[in-house]
This record gives C-alpha cells, structure tokens and sequence, in this order.
C-alpha cells in the first residue's frame, strides 16, 4: 500500500495495490498488520459504519469529544464522494485547517483521520456507500458538528447547487476559531 501525508499532520491518503486483469480486480482493502507497519500507527478499530447517500447529499461535519474521540479510516465502495477532515486539535498549529480527497469505488483510496479531527463528505455520484472503520464507538453523549459551511473555514467544497443537508447538521454551529 502507498500511504501519503496530506496537508495536516497525521491525516494520511491510502492507497492498496490493486491487482487487475481482464475478470476483474482484487485487493487487500484492510489488513491491521500492513496498516499500523506502513502509517506507524498502533489503532485498534472497534466498529464498521456503512452509509448509502445521494447525489448532493453533504453530511458533517462530525466529531466525538475526548475521551471517545474516534479515528476513522474511510472510503467509497460505490460512487464517488469529495471527503474533508478538520482539524479541532486544541492547539494545533493547523487547528481549524482542513484537507479535502475525491474518494470513490474507481480509485480505491482511503483516508485516515485521526482522533481530534471533524469529517464530512459530499456526494459526488447518483449516489455513493461510504465505509467507516472506527477506533472507538459511537457515543451520542460526546457526538458534536460544525456548521459545513463555516465561513472560518472556508471548505472548498464541489458543490453543484443547494447540497442536501440533514436537520441536525443545519444546526451545527461554526468552530470557535
């Protein structure tokens, strides 16, 4: 697997090798050994999210405050998503930047994102499943957003028109820069 650095220290780009031929392809989407070896991470992920959503759809941005913060390792298995993380790290040098990669089915790539992050993500495609691997359980007593488009952040998201926004991520409300 290649893994490269994004803009943020410690959200990282993953890409598998992919082994392709005329019947189809195969790779190894996740294996705890080659992970931890090539990020030089020791996580240990506890649950498996999966999400179907539709063209336009935006959902985020979503965190967990310490000390159930998770660290999520994403991708699009079907369609095509553009996937953000913010950094929330109270007194990060990059606190309130963010980092933004087209996931989708076609380029197998992933993203880590590390505890202390928000993660959104806009639907690029009719519509995109979107796999979430964990490093700690969802707690609905911790679980936060930020408004998606928090003019602080200034989030260059592709968006074609109106995205569809959830209620509840409409009331988020911006970071505290």
């Amino acid at each position: 697997m290649k893994v490269t650095a994004l803009g943020i220290s410690d959200v990282l780009l993953i890409e598998p090798k992919v082994f392709g031929d005329e019947r189809g392809f195969f790779f190894e989407s996740f294996n705890q050994l080659a992970f931890n070896e090539a990020t030089g991470l020791d996580v240990y992920f506890v649950q498996d999210n999966h999400s179907r959503s539709a063209r336009n759809v935006l959902r985020g941005l979503h965190h967990q405050l310490a000390p159930k913060a998770q660290g999520k390792l994403v991708r699009a298995v079907v369609g095509e998503v553009f996937d953000v993380a913010v950094d929330i790290r109270e007194g990060s040098p990059t606190y309130g930047k963010w980092v933004g990669e087209v996931l989708s089915a076609e380029n197998k790539r992933q993203m880590w994102i590390p505890p202390g992050f928000a993660h959104g993500f806009f639907v690029l495609s009719e519509y995109a499943d979107f796999l979430y691997k964990a490093t700690d359980y969802y707690a609905p007593e911790f679980e936060r957003g930020i408004l998606w488009n928090d003019p602080n952040l200034a989030i260059t998201w592709p968006l074609t028109g109106t995205p569809v926004v959830s209620a509840k991520d409409a009331q988020n409300a911006p970071l505290a820069i």
